[in-house]
């Protein structure tokens, strides 16, 4: 089914938590970051959820239970049930799960919310390519996970074993900076067999599907940080997306961004959810929003006028995005940014 390229961010009279049902938040980097919270994210989640709004949480983080993840936000002061968290552990067990035999023996190369997700599923987790599995499944395991697991991997892979990843993330956010993720591990096994995964998680359907099952929204809104997974996971999906600025997207990659990984709406935070959204809108030879106007120049990106920073950047994606049509945009938007402070 063709789809219309987007050229300009959204939007909207209403505030996005009123104009929605469901707002399928990202964790890592959108809620919390090295097992803080964010900023404004708290009271945010808060407010939207006392409008109605129905709140999940969807992580390509396949290391923790769903439980421990809600007993986490429950301590940050967000109160969740374990039946609000889906993760690409559950996603890619479904995956799994569809492919082998029930009571199947599944090599586990992750954390304990893989073996807890393959377990729902009436599979059985193993430790060693000799404990006869049938599959291979591999997700984040955490900064400490040991060399000997990704060799494991290898041998079980080699042998032709059918090979799953929970998800390809190649980055995370901690709370000292960008960490390896689990995408980062997976090109360890890939290097050493020449295999590639069926993946689950984000942005893939597997994992939409999932979270559609799992929460029953009719109109979900995805909220993340991440283009290359939760906007293109939006857009795989057809669903809208929020992109917030709290985690690993820039402006500079926003400007840069193809159709697939361009979203609705774009905000500094959380806060977000809980307005509505300013109009972006055709300007002369360029586009305008509240009181900056946003023009492709010549080999770069001009911006004139004044006022919020998050305007300006919304002027700026319709003229960079109008500009690179189907593409990228490869014109320089550095002084642009510059001026906002991004």
């Amino acid at each position: 089914m063709s789809r219309s390229v987007r050229t300009r961010p959204e939007g909207s009279g209403q505030a996005l938590s009123e104009a929605y049902d469901t707002a399928l938040l990202d964790l890592d980097g959108v809620v919390y970051a090295g097992g803080s919270a964010i900023v404004h994210a708290v009271e945010s989640l808060a407010t939207a959820r006392a409008g109605g709004m129905r709140l999940a949480y969807v992580t390509n983080n396949a290391l923790r239970t769903p439980d421990t993840v809600a007993a986490h936000l429950t301590e940050l002061g967000i109160p969740t049930d374990a039946g609000d968290v889906i993760t690409s552990a559950q996603a890619v067990a479904r995956l799994v799960a569809g492919q082998v035999p029930q009571g199947a023996r599944v090599l586990v190369i992750g954390g304990e919310g893989l073996r807890v997700a393959l377990r729902e599923r009436g599979l059985v987790p193993v430790e060693s390519a000799d404990d006869d599995p049938v599959a291979v499944v591999q997700g984040y395991g955490g900064p400490d996970m040991a060399w000997g697991r990704f060799a494991e991997a290898s041998y079980a892979v080699a042998r032709g074993l059918p090979w799953f990843a929970s998800n390809t993330d190649l980055t995370i956010p901690s709370g000292r900076g960008i960490a390896p993720g689990n995408g980062a591990a997976v090109e360890v096994v890939r290097i050493a067999t020449g295999a590639e995964p069926q993946v689950a998680g984000k942005p893939l359907p597997p994992m939409h599907r999932e979270t559609i099952l799992r929460t029953g929204a009719e109109r979900p809104l995805v909220v993340g940080d991440r283009l290359d997974t939760d906007i293109e996971g939006a857009f795989n999906g057809e669903v809208d997306s929020l992109l917030v600025l709290t985690g690993v997207a820039d402006g500079a990659q926003l400007l840069a961004a193809p159709p697939r990984h361009r979203p609705t709406y774009v905000d500094a935070d959380l806060r977000g959810m809980l307005t509505g959204q300013p109009e972006v809108a055709p300007a002369d030879d360029g586009f305008r929003c509240a009181g900056w106007t946003a023009r492709a120049g010549a080999g770069q990106l001009e911006l004139d006028g004044e006022g919020g920073a998050l305007d300006g950047l919304r002027a700026l994606c319709a003229a960079a995005w109008t500009a690179a049509g189907d593409g990228e945009c490869t014109l320089d938007g550095g002084k642009a940014l510059a001026r906002l402070g991004l």
